[in-house]
């Protein structure tokens, strides 16, 4: 397995988990269970943890994926918003283990932190979405903004 083989194993982790981790944070409200939040608190220190090995393997692929004729812009700007995403995972795992240690000690603010937890989990996970349909337009071009589908007639000649 190379880097960048790696690389596509782990970087879906970082885009899946705030999602989930926001699913389950609505389910927490709608059954009302500080139980289901403290799951959702615990999704959301672990996108942090799964942007770890997503960063800590994007260079290695960048090397490989460049020996491809890829245009280095478009790289470029899939390892900016992959930055960028991970210091929200980041960020929003401190939200996580701040939601967990509000709800264990039954703090009164717990109910604004499990709000601000499912505000910025809903923004890491439509920047997630971002994030990976720019690192998708390094090997799909057909997913590209600028991508031309070309038709090839076929030409039969009559006998």
């Amino acid at each position: 397995m190379n880097d960048a083989h790696l690389h596509l194993v782990v970087n879906h982790l970082p885009i899946i988990t705030p999602i989930i981790g926001l699913l389950v944070m609505i389910g927490g409200f709608i059954s009302k269970s500080e139980a289901v939040k403290r799951t959702a608190y615990f999704i959301f220190v672990l996108s942090a943890f799964a942007a770890m090995p997503a960063m800590a393997t994007g260079e290695g692929a960048e090397e490989i994926v460049e020996t491809f004729g890829v245009d280095h812009h478009i790289i470029h700007e899939h390892e900016e918003m992959a930055e960028t995403l991970a210091t929200l995972c980041y960020i929003l795992g401190a939200i996580g283990i701040v939601g967990l240690w509000a709800s264990f000690k039954n703090k009164s603010f717990k109910t604004i932190i499990a709000i601000a937890a499912l505000v910025f989990s809903a923004g890491v996970g439509y920047f997630g979405y971002l994030t990976g349909t720019s690192g998708g337009e390094i090997s799909h071009a057909e997913i590209r903004s600028d991508f031309k589908v070309e038709k090839h007639e076929e030409h039969h000649e009559e006998e």
